[in-house]
C-alpha cells in the first residue's frame, strides 16, 4: 500500500475508531486533552517528532521546530513535546506559516500555542493542551528532531501515523499501520450497521450489545433477527 493511500484509509476514520483497533491488538490506545485551538478540525499524517526542554544559559541555536518544518512535506504533521507545559508556547504563527507553506497537515502539541487567528487565516490545524501570549524566546529550546518523544503519556515516534480530532489522539506503529487500518475499517462498518439498526426502531439493548461490539458476533447481516 503506497504512502498516500494509506493516509487516505486512516483519514476516512476517527481517533476513536483507530484507537479502538489498537486496542484490540493490544497497543496504547489513544489519549484526550489535545484539541484543536480553533474550529472543528481533524488531521492525519506521518510524525515528525520535535522534543523541547527549558532554555538554559548558553547559544540559543535554531529557533524551535524550524528544522523540523523545514524536512517535513505534504504528508507530515508535526507533533512536539514541550512536556505538558501550559506557561509558554510552543508553536506560534510564523511556524504556522512556514509549515503551511510546505503542505504541511497540521501540528500537535503536548503543550500550548500562540498566535491562533494566525493559524485560522492560514487554514493550518493546530491542536494542543490551549493557549497562551508568553513566547518561547528565552524559555525553551530543542532538544531533539527526529527522535521518540512523548505527548500526553503516550510514546509518538518519527513516521508514525498520527490522527487527531475534536475526541483525541492516536499514534500508531508505522509498522502496525495496515493491519490497524484494516481492524479500525471493520469496526467503523460495524458501528454504523448497528446505528442503522437502532434508527430502524432495534432495541438499542439488543443492536449494541458488547459481543457484536466487539467483533463477536458470528451473524451474517442476513441472519439477523427482524426489527420488531
Amino acid at each position: 500500500m503506497s504512502h498516500s493511500s494509506l493516509l487516505d484509509r486512516f483519514a476516512a476514520l476517527d481517533s476513536a475508531a483507530v484507537s479502538d483497533a489498537l486496542d484490540r491488538l493490544g497497543l496504547p490506545p489513544g489519549v484526550g486533552g489535545i484539541r484543536p485551538v480553533w474550529g472543528p478540525a481533524a488531521v492525519v499524517g506521518f510524525a515528525v517528532t520535535v522534543g523541547l526542554e527549558p532554555r538554559t544559559e548558553g547559544p540559543s541555536g535554531a529557533h524551535i521546530a524550524t528544522t523540523a518544518v523545514e524536512s517535513s512535506d505534504d504528508q507530515s504533521v508535526i507533533v512536539v513535546d514541550n512536556q505538558g507545559r501550559t506557561d509558554v508556547s510552543c508553536w506560534g504563527g510564523i511556524l504556522s506559516l512556514g509549515a503551511a507553506r510546505r503542505g504541511v497537515r497540521g501540528v500537535v502539541a503536548d503543550g500550548v500555542c500562540r498566535d491562533v487567528a494566525e493559524a485560522r487565516e492560514l487554514g493550518f490545524p493546530v491542536f494542543s493542551l490551549g493557549s497562551v501570549p508568553a513566547t518561547a524566546r528565552g524559555r525553551l529550546r530543542q532538544r531533539s528532531t527526529g527522535e521518540p518523544i512523548s505527548v500526553a503519556g503516550l510514546t509518538v515516534e518519527q513516521g508514525d501515523v498520527v490522527v487527531a480530532d475534536e475526541t483525541g489522539l492516536v499514534a500508531v506503529p508505522r509498522d502496525r499501520a495496515e493491519e490497524v487500518v484494516e481492524i479500525a475499517t471493520a469496526i467503523v462498518a460495524r458501528e454504523r450497521a448497528i446505528a442503522d439498526e437502532v434508527r430502524a426502531g432495534a432495541p438499542l439493548s439488543r443492536a449494541m450489545h458488547d459481543a457484536r461490539l466487539a467483533g463477536e458476533d458470528t451473524r451474517l447481516a442476513g441472519e439477523r433477527e427482524p426489527v420488531r
